[in-house]
């Protein structure tokens, strides 16, 4: 198949695992993700296209907050791309990808390195965790687990565990802000996602800004 071939089967594979999300990861998330790999990985000649987009069509497929059994997903996977000719080694590279991009690994400090494919696709994950898009996607989460938005007498945690990462009993929408979005732009691998990173933060800054003067009616 050609390469497009293969990444249109991909994708449909993608959207028939992820269409029916409701937390903020569903088959938009994974568009915006591809998108923007796709953008990022043109400025490094180095990087295999056809990875670097697979990576990021699957990377919440196999997801521990999303799917409830882990190990079968990934033996679907697997046998998916088999099906579409990738090699062994190009189907462990994806899965090196998508086992360790999570922001959970850099709280455990568990996560491998990733080969520039993946730090393109972990880069582009963050992305759209930022920004304009990453506030809808926060509250939009938080909601659909009945966190609490904001009470400024709970203060955001630091140096989390993965543990207590996943405990949201302990966290609020606006203090999710604090304890993980705000640092992604330091976070950031290639200098192309740092350049976009830039103005995404300063888009929730104004946001946080705004938002407590309203909220202490000041504004």
């Amino acid at each position: 198949m050609t390469e497009e071939k293969i990444l249109n089967e991909v994708k449909k594979f993608s959207q028939a695992k992820m269409g029916d999300d409701e937390t903020g990861h569903g088959f938009d998330h994974i568009q915006r993700v591809v998108g923007l790999a796709d953008r990022l990985v043109k400025h490094y000649p180095e990087a295999n296209r056809v990875v670097t987009v697979t990576a990021a069509y699957l990377h919440d497929v196999i997801d521990e907050k999303l799917v409830a059994d882990t190990a079968q997903a990934s033996q679907e996977v697997r046998y998916f791309l088999a099906q579409q000719g990738f090699t062994a080694a190009q189907s462990d590279m994806i899965f090196l990808i998508m086992d360790n991009m999570s922001y959970h690994k850099t709280l455990d400090g568990t996560a491998k390195p990733l080969p520039i494919e993946g730090q393109i696709v972990q880069d582009a994950d963050r992305l759209d965790a930022i920004g304009a898009i990453g506030i809808s996607r926060a509250i939009y989460f938080g909601g659909h687990f009945g966190e609490k938005i904001y009470d400024p007498a709970v203060k955001p945690r630091t140096e989390m565990t993965h543990a207590e990462y996943r405990n949201l009993n302990n966290e609020t929408i606006i203090n999710h802000f604090y304890e993980k979005l705000l640092t992604l732009k330091d976070l950031m691998n290639t200098s192309a996602a740092k350049d976009v990173a830039e103005h995404r933060q300063q888009v929730m800054l104004d946001f946080l800004a705004e938002y407590k003067a309203e909220w202490n009616a000041e504004a």
